[in-house]
């Protein structure tokens, strides 16, 4: 089911999440952040140009892995689909919204945020999983405490990791990779300060180290 996102998740070590409002600013975006090292990249659908994003940047980059994030219903996961997602993101799982990724073979990261909520996930055959929102849900000690009896499940860590805590996340053993939105601020983006975009992206690229 997940096959196909491990290696993508192993090598990604920072994931950015974007929130992309322009359509014309998409492929400059993932552009430097390719620049920069990162590659793994998720378009959240929270804007109605996220998904014509996806499209712009699987086209045009071949060697980015592109997914969508905020995915929510079986509807979502079919337009991710449909857009050439490579993967797909959720801040958590329903029955239905893990039965309808049963249905496709772009594979979902599921998100959960107390020890529950990842044992059903391992019951579906999710072994990777969006830990979110991290912060908010006990962070780092929340995670080593996890780490103990459900050691079997790595970790996307997501909300609130920052340049100052994502060595901290990633120096765990369950932890894969973290997500952030750090290097692609809004501010820099309304600016089209790629360069600038491109360093932070690269700064963040040796976090995992």
């Amino acid at each position: 089911m997940q096959e196909s996102l491990v290696p993508v998740l192993e090598q990604a070590g920072v994931v950015p999440v974007l929130v992309i409002d322009n359509v014309s600013e998409a492929l400059p975006l993932a552009q430097a952040l390719v620049e920069g090292g990162l590659n793994v990249l998720e378009v959240t659908l929270r804007t109605e140009a996220a998904l014509a994003a996806v499209e712009e940047i699987a086209k045009h980059l071949p060697d980015a892995h592109v997914g969508t994030g905020t995915v929510l219903s079986a509807a979502d996961i079919r337009r991710s689909v449909d857009a050439g997602a490579t993967f797909m993101v959720s801040p958590g799982a329903t029955e239905a919204l893990l039965d309808a990724a049963d249905a496709v073979s772009v594979p979902l990261l599921p998100g959960a945020a107390n020890p529950s909520e990842v044992m059903r996930l391992l019951e579906r055959g999710y072994r990777y999983q969006k830990f979110f929102p991290a912060e908010a849900a006990g962070g780092v000690p929340m995670l080593k405490s996890i780490g103990g009896p459900l050691a079997q499940v790595k970790f996307c860590p997501t909300g609130g990791v920052s340049p100052s805590n994502a060595k901290d996340y990633l120096s765990l053993s369950n932890v894969v990779c973290v997500g952030g939105s750090w290097m692609a601020a809004p501010k820099l983006v309304a600016e089209k300060n790629w360069a600038e975009i491109t360093r932070l992206a690269r700064e963040a690229s040796l976090l995992k180290g």
